[in-house]
């Protein structure tokens, strides 16, 4: 179990997972949390992939890894994790392998998967009390396959599949929440963009046994329309407009662990992203620029 699933590319630093050899899209969001969480959790992992963007991570039979991969099918990754979690516990028990060569368990997934199609599979790993750090990058759609809406799609974006004049006319799903309520273990939002904030975090999962939630909004180019080198500015925005709450529930209660106060308008972070451009041109949409500002103010008034 202590072998890679798929071969390690050898001589490989982890930094490389930020390189071009990944064949991963510039400015990803998503990668450069998965990264800084990779840097603290260390190789004793084996990591547990739902199919999504960061499959394209491992292209068989490589992994930038230095830990263990194995891929699964977009809804069955809690599943994966309950397969390799109590494989793991049976070969310590019998003395197969020594304490000291268990792996940490890490499922990873993109939102399609977390909000949505595995969403089941979740809840039940919950509520058998799986072991197991549960990482969500979430770039709100379906960006591996044209950025189509997903469960996690902020009201009035623009889609592949929502195209129209006011964009997405749903509402973000809160995973967070839907976590909270079936009582993890430990559950935290995180952005690569704040990453002293991430690895506390994640120092913190490390020490705890049972479910994790690791929630990190992954900013994405080509889904979000923004240039690359835009993305930790995106990503600090999201912060600083209160659009990405940076929290954790830990001991029965949600702290929050980064309050900006002012909040910059959230319109600042809406602009830079061409998904919203049509709130801005060619006319200005002030009624949804109004009802999304009000949004976020009645979330912080909220919890203030």
């Amino acid at each position: 179990m202590t072998d890679a699933l798929y071969r390690r590319m050898p001589d490989l630093p982890s930094t490389h997972l930020l390189g071009s050899g990944t064949a991963m899209c510039a400015g990803c969001g998503g990668l450069q949390a998965v990264h800084e969480i990779y840097d603290v959790l260390g190789e004793n992992t084996v990591f547990v992939n739902a199919a999504g963007c960061m499959t394209l991570l491992s292209v068989y039979p490589f992994t930038p890894f230095r830990g263990s991969w194995l891929y699964t099918a977009m809804a069955s990754a809690p599943a994966g994790a309950q397969g390799v979690r109590d494989a793991l516990d049976l070969l310590v028990a019998k003395q197969r392998i020594p304490a000291e060569e268990d792996l940490q368990v890490v499922v990873l997934t993109g939102d399609g998967a977390a909000y949505g199609m595995g969403l089941s599979a979740t809840s039940g790993a919950i509520d058998r009390g799986l072991d197991f750090l549960y990482v969500c990058y979430d770039n709100e759609g379906y960006g591996n396959t044209g950025q189509q809406t997903s469960p996690a799609t902020p009201h009035a974006a623009r889609t592949s599949t929502n195209t129209g004049a006011v964009g997405y006319p749903g509402y973000k799903k809160d995973l967070f929440d839907i976590w909270v309520a079936n009582r993890p273990a430990y559950a935290a939002t995180v952005i690569g963009a704040e990453p002293l904030d991430l690895a506390r975090k994640i120092e913190k999962a490390k020490g705890i046994h049972g479910p994790r939630l690791i929630l990190s909004l992954a900013p994405c180019p080509t889904g979000w329309d923004f240039e690359p080198q835009d993305a930790v500015e995106i990503g600090r925005l999201a912060v600083r407009t209160g659009v990405w709450p940076l929290k954790e529930w830990v001991d029965g209660r949600v702290v929050h662990t980064k309050v900006r106060r002012p909040r910059v308008p959230v319109e600042e972070y809406l602009k830079l992203q061409g998904r919203f451009r049509h709130l801005f041109e060619p006319r200005r949409n002030e009624a949804l620029l109004a009802e999304i500002q009000a949004r976020v103010d009645a979330y912080w008034e909220s919890v203030e």
